[in-house]
């Protein structure tokens, strides 16, 4: 696993950052840091209850740019990029259900019309789960078409 250049260990990195961000925000909330080997990512669970829906916000927007802002302060301390994925109320696996469900559907609508189906207003990592749940499919193709906020995902028969 690796080590920084002290003696403080990445997950006591993490934790540190996080902590400090929740403190600004008056929020107390045990912290959980644990390094995924086979992803190479460093996950950060935080166990609150109240303010669940605060730190996730719409459609998990307030919970990524916490994570964006963890991950750039860890960068700027570390020197290094560490990828830090941060969840609340296990609401990453609740929304990767939902996008394999979404996945599902759009493909048995595809079957059923022949035509393809566009999906709207993803988040990259939505799209991923999208394009990783469809590409187990034989007779079926993903793409992603457009730039910035306007890209969206077509699914398609092969």
């Amino acid at each position: 696993m690796p080590k920084s250049k002290s003696k403080i260990t990445n997950e006591d990195l993490i934790k540190e950052v996080a902590g400090r961000i929740f403190e600004l925000l008056d929020i107390k909330a045990p912290l959980k840091v644990v390094f995924n080997k086979k992803d190479e990512v460093y996950l950060l669970d935080i166990d609150v209850q109240e303010e669940a829906g605060l730190l996730i916000g719409k459609r998990g927007e307030t919970l990524n740019s916490i994570q964006i802002l963890i991950n750039q302060i860890v960068r700027q301390r570390k020197g290094e990029w560490l990828r830090v994925v941060v969840n609340v109320a296990d609401f990453r696996e609740k929304e990767e259900s939902r996008m394999v469900e979404l996945a599902q559907q759009t493909a048995a609508r595809v079957r059923e019309t022949g035509e393809p189906q566009n999906l709207y207003n993803l988040t990259p990592s939505q799209r991923r789960v999208v394009h990783t749940s469809v590409s187990n499919e034989k007779d079926l193709h993903t793409e992603s078409v457009g730039e910035g906020l306007s890209r969206y995902l077509i699914v398609s028969l092969k």
